[in-house]
């Protein structure tokens, strides 16, 4: 993970515990309502059907997912739910990295998979498999790695490691594959382990969710579902930050832009138009605002407004409206 430098305006601020709290400690409401749900996506069901079974049985109206698997595929679905939905071009674009298991219509020597697979890393044309929904169009693509766990000759079945940029079509990338070796390639297996910051590792299976859910429904024990969910904060932490006071978290709930008396501290990397997020002392995500000056602006102001909040990511209410002088 990019580590981003900090630069503080004032490094007297306090923020008052009566009001909002460490993203760590937060309800099972709290994330149910702004929250991400790591899971496991078994073979059969589509992405958007295994979504709306998580939201009959979790009982939220509002829930999405951050990157579709075809309903073969199995691996690591990032679930959205409330306010967490307003990331999901975020998580969209995040990368992602696949196993998948391929078959080849003849026999094909060790070498000449190896050396295929070292050629096509890097920039290539990527068009949607008929099995797409979306449009076909052609379009490029970065293919970070190509790696070959393991290949057995004689059933001319080979597994390999793909890490990619987001929207890359692993079907096209596998008929490429046989197009390069002169033969037929076909994707027998497919499965996700990692998107953007996430792995699998952190994923529980929907046995493992239907538990919680009893626990949660039948005997009030909320902690294994608490346990699941993870704060929204987590995906944010390579985007340039603002740390703001607490008054000026009340003000940015309700719209207001940001002026530079309320900023406590500032990532010294973004430039005028950048998105950042905006954050409390307690480390909440506030909101994800456009900057209307660049960093270099920003240190040599004493008033002014420094950015508007684009998508609001707190709940109004949580900070008292003191916020006049955003303090």
């Amino acid at each position: 993970m990019k580590v981003l430098s900090e630069i503080f305006f004032d490094d007297k601020s306090t923020t008052n515990i009566k009001f909002g709290s460490l993203p760590l400690n937060r309800s099972l409401d709290e994330l149910l309502d702004s929250g991400i749900l790591l899971v496991k996506k078994p073979r059969g069901p589509t992405s958007h059907q295994l979504t709306a079974w998580i939201r009959e049985i979790l009982g939220i109206k509002k829930i999405g997912h951050g990157g579709t698997l075809d309903p073969m595929a199995t691996g690591l679905l990032t679930i959205l739910c409330g306010r967490a939905t307003r990331l999901t071009d975020i998580i969209l674009k995040g990368d992602k990295r696949y196993i998948s298991v391929i078959r080849f219509g003849k026999d094909i020597e060790l070498t000449d998979v190896e050396e295929i697979l070292k050629n096509l890393s890097g920039e290539i044309y990527n068009v949607p498999p008929k099995e797409s929904a979306v449009k076909v169009q052609v379009r490029t693509r970065i293919i970070k790695s190509l790696k070959l766990i393991d290949y057995d000759q004689s059933a001319r079945i080979a597994a390999i490691e793909i890490s990619c940029v987001a929207g890359t079509y692993i079907r096209t990338l596998t008929r490429d594959i046989g197009l390069l070796l002169n033969t037929s390639c076909e994707m027998l297996e497919l499965h996700r382990d990692q998107t953007s910051i996430f792995d699998e590792t952190m994923a529980c299976d929907m046995h493992q969710l239907k538990d919680a859910i009893f626990l949660w429904k039948e005997h009030n024990d909320e902690r294994g579902l608490i346990k699941l969910l993870t704060p929204i904060e987590s995906i944010l932490g390579e985007i340039p930050s603002i740390t703001v006071k607490d008054g000026a978290v009340a003000a940015m709930t309700h719209g207001a832009p940001l002026a530079k008396p309320g900023i406590i501290s500032s990532s010294s990397e973004f430039k005028s138009g950048s998105i950042i997020v905006i954050k409390s002392l307690k480390g909440e995500a506030v909101a994800l605002a456009e900057t209307l000056v660049d960093f270099d602006k920003l240190m040599s102001m004493k008033n002014g407004h420094v950015a508007i909040a684009k998508s609001v990511l707190m709940p109004t209410g949580i900070y008292p409206q003191n916020w006049s002088k955003q303090n």
